[in-house]
């Protein structure tokens, strides 16, 4: 398809502040440019301040994060945002780091059904109350909030239940504080960005993580763009489905 000149001036907007293009863009742009041209706006508000909060580096990385947590893993996401982390100087470690931090959400089955299973036992009176931790148990909790620099009490039942999975978890989810190289603010925003993403919205979290992000000196309009950055991902909606329209009603 011949673009039009509307058309074909919302595609170098959209190449220009966003650096990328490809197949599922120029099908939307074929069905309906004004949508596009709505959501280059919508998804260029953290581009287009000079400067920004965030470096371009970090904006990519809090992206990765979103595409690549385990509750949306939109691989087209992913593989654009990798490149374009790449093209703004990240390392492939650091990448690497985000995606070791942005694995831990599944424990989030834990953080919250465990607690659930408390309630249920104390409703069907099979429990009075949290028994003493024993050595190993504190210990474990001392090395968590070493590491980590923070605790919370939505780790209590699961250290008290269940402290083989707390353990493991501990040893887990802190290979990127040991190893990794990104600051503490900037991991805490990565936690930020997929608890707050619409395919997760996990609200325990991500109002533990903005307070560490403040601790280790996170901005407001730091955060502000991180939630700019994770509010986009409805987009996917259209990229995925629309060249599936653009498919099935070209031959009608």
């Amino acid at each position: 398809m011949t673009l039009t000149d509307e058309q074909q001036a919302i595609k170098d907007e959209f190449v220009r502040i966003r650096g990328t293009w490809g197949e599922p863009w120029e099908r939307m742009l074929e069905l309906d440019p004004a949508f596009v041209r709505a959501y280059l706006d919508f998804s260029a508000v953290p581009w287009r301040r000079e400067p920004g909060a965030l470096s371009p580096k970090v904006r990519e990385l809090l992206s990765i994060a979103v595409d690549a947590a385990a509750t949306h893993l939109y691989t087209p996401g992913v593989r654009q945002h990798v490149a374009a982390a790449l093209d703004a100087g990240a390392t492939p470690g650091e990448i690497m780091e985000v995606l070791e931090l942005t694995s831990t959400l599944g424990i989030h089955a834990a953080n919250i059904g465990v607690p659930l299973l408390v309630e249920v036992l104390t409703e069907e009176g099979l429990r009075d109350g949290p028994a003493p931790l024993d050595e190993r148990q504190e210990r474990l909790k001392a090395e968590f909030t070493a590491t980590r620099g923070y605790w919370h009490t939505f780790w209590d039942e699961i250290l008290e239940l269940d402290p083989d999975l707390f353990e493991a978890y501990v040893a887990f989810s802190s290979v990127p504080w040991h190893t990794g190289t990104l600051e503490p603010k900037v991991k805490e925003l990565v936690y930020c960005a997929f608890d707050a993403s619409a395919t997760h919205l996990y609200v325990p979290g991500l109002k533990l993580h903005l307070r560490n992000a403040l601790g280790h000196g996170a901005t407001v309009p730091e955060i502000l763009e991180m939630f700019e950055i994770a509010s986009v991902v409805g987009i996917h909606a259209a990229t995925t489905a629309a060249p599936i329209l653009a498919e099935l009603t070209a031959g009608r």
